[in-house]
């Protein structure tokens, strides 16, 4: 582990999230100081559950606040900036499309802006997602596939990827983009996505429930390769070939929905619980997958967990959950 961390502030937009909560926690561990940005406060949020939300600064708001925006980065003099905050649920932008696109792209250029005015701001890593390449004839997606979101989550993913890179280009600023496939890991308490709902039903010894007809083609990785990789870029980003960059971030080894529900059967060692397919999920991609070569190349990340690695410490961390709750 490296001292780059010790020491610096470090501003934080959707702590409270699996992934900001999982990355807050590495930060505070490796000696940052902590911003963090809260919307609604969550008890069950894994920040708060962990302990580590009592070890930050907490500034409560929305991310499309630019005058709120723009204090914390120059009152807590923020050295390094992870935009995280969005609505991230695709079954909450196909029912209401506003508040997705609010969040997702006008908290960006809020943000973006209002480091471009920020003195003492040396690099910004803004998430982005492989759903911001939209609908594609030939994967898997490389970091030079056309942006072209078709349905309201995506379409919010392509807008705010496209205005980042617009204050790289235009502004220089030091913007590095991650474009992750699906995240999984202990936190995520939205039961309806295919890893923490199918935990739940089996950990409840009940039958997993698939949207979809199962044949949906994803990358799955791990919230520690993931909060791994976010560090990775955010202390390269000095380098002139990385900053205005975007990278891809996954396992290279796509998995359908229905392989993914019997990888967790598998782990949890119920394989007579037969999933339920329900054929239910419209608007959404068939086939979405990532190379992440770019990453490894020019990087040198790696991931370090398995499929079955990952799920097995995730069905532990939902065992204890569920034993707590």
């Amino acid at each position: 582990m490296s001292d780059f961390w010790q020491g610096r502030n470090v501003f934080v937009t959707g702590c409270t999230g699996i992934l900001g909560s999982w990355l807050t926690m590495a930060l505070v561990e490796q000696g940052a100081y902590v911003v963090g940005l809260i919307y609604d406060e969550d008890p069950r949020s894994w920040l708060w559950r962990s302990g580590y939300g009592a070890r930050i600064t907490r500034v409560h708001g929305t991310v499309t606040d630019y005058r709120l925006l723009e204090r914390v980065l120059n009152e807590y003099e923020i050295d390094t900036c992870f935009h995280l905050a969005a609505q991230a649920l695709v079954t909450v932008a196909n029912r209401a499309p506003l508040s997705t696109f609010e969040t997702n792209i006008k908290g960006t250029w809020c943000l973006l802006e209002a480091a471009r005015r920020s003195p003492k701001l040396q690099r910004v890593v803004v998430a982005s997602s492989d759903k911001a390449y939209g609908d594609q004839k030939h994967l898997p997606y490389t970091e030079d596939t056309p942006l072209q979101g078709r349905y309201p989550y995506d379409v919010s993913k392509s807008c705010a990827d496209l205005i980042a890179l617009a204050y790289a280009k235009t502004y220089g600023l030091p913007v590095g983009i991650t474009r992750c496939g699906n995240i999984y890991g202990g936190g995520d308490l939205h039961w309806d996505r295919v890893v923490p709902g199918t935990i739940r039903s089996v950990l409840h010894n009940q039958r997993p429930i698939v949207r979809s007809d199962g044949t949906p083609t994803r990358d799955y990785l791990y919230v520690k390769d993931i909060v791994a990789a976010y560090l990775l870029l955010a202390e390269q980003l000095d380098r002139f070939d990385v900053q205005g960059q975007a990278f891809n971030f996954g396992l290279d080894d796509p998995k359908t929905v229905l392989e993914i529900v019997q990888a967790i059967l598998d782990v949890a060692g119920r394989p007579d619980l037969e999933p339920v397919v329900l054929g239910e999920a419209p608007n959404e991609i068939q086939h979405q997958y990532l190379d992440s070569s770019k990453a490894r190349r020019l990087l040198g990340w790696e991931p370090q967990w398995s499929l079955g690695e990952g799920l097995r410490e995730t069905l532990a961390w939902y065992r204890d959950f569920f034993a707590e709750s």
